[in-house]
């Protein structure tokens, strides 16, 4: 059992009849009135992202959960199918257990967090940045790069993300696997 002091980021609890990651929180002291505080909390289940406001000192159940590397192998209709590092043994996770799994690359280094009583697949980390191929876009325009413009570009998983103008075809792109973001262009 733990309490409100306990709280940071990416700390799990049971909450609701739900396992949740802290996202975000903030201990707020008023000048007038009792201590709290205000968390973003994400649902390891569904994904689901809430604002909850807690009382200072409130009892929260936290959830022990192991992270463990896995091997991204290939997705079928029973969702994306995995290889433990350690052990060899694979395992299947739902297509809502893994955000932005459209940038999932075959071969990806994944981490996997695991309810550690119950050993169950909660949700699916992909690194900071994955690098892939444009296999297409519009052709690009040289020397415009004063702008901020955009353009719709295809990656090698099939994701379709925005990418600057001077961007081709054959392109090594780094992208940001949170906000889908292009970051560099990289050399080969």
């Amino acid at each position: 059992m733990a309490s409100t002091s306990d709280i940071r980021n990416g700390f799990c609890m049971e909450f609701n009849n739900d396992i949740y990651s802290v996202v975000e929180f903030l201990h707020v002291k008023p000048g007038k009135g009792n201590a709290f505080v205000r968390t973003k909390l994400k649902s390891l289940t569904s994904g689901k992202v809430i604002d909850y406001t807690f009382p200072a000192g409130h009892k929260i159940i936290d959830v022990r959960v192991e992270r463990r590397k896995f091997q991204y192998l290939y997705k079928d209709e029973m969702g994306f199918h995995f290889m433990d590092n350690e052990t060899y043994e694979q395992t299947s996770l739902e297509d809502g257990l893994i955000e932005n799994a459209d940038l999932l690359k075959e071969g990806a280094n994944v981490d996997v967090l695991f309810h550690a009583a119950k050993e169950i697949p909660l949700s699916c980390d992909l690194p900071q940045s994955v690098q892939l191929l444009v296999t297409y876009t519009e052709p690009g325009v040289k020397g415009d790069t004063a702008t901020n413009v955009t353009k719709p570009a295809t990656v090698e998983t099939g994701a379709i993300i925005k990418v600057p103008i001077f961007i081709n075809e054959g392109d090594l792109l780094r992208i940001d696997t949170k906000t889908r973001a292009y970051l560099e262009r990289v050399k080969k």
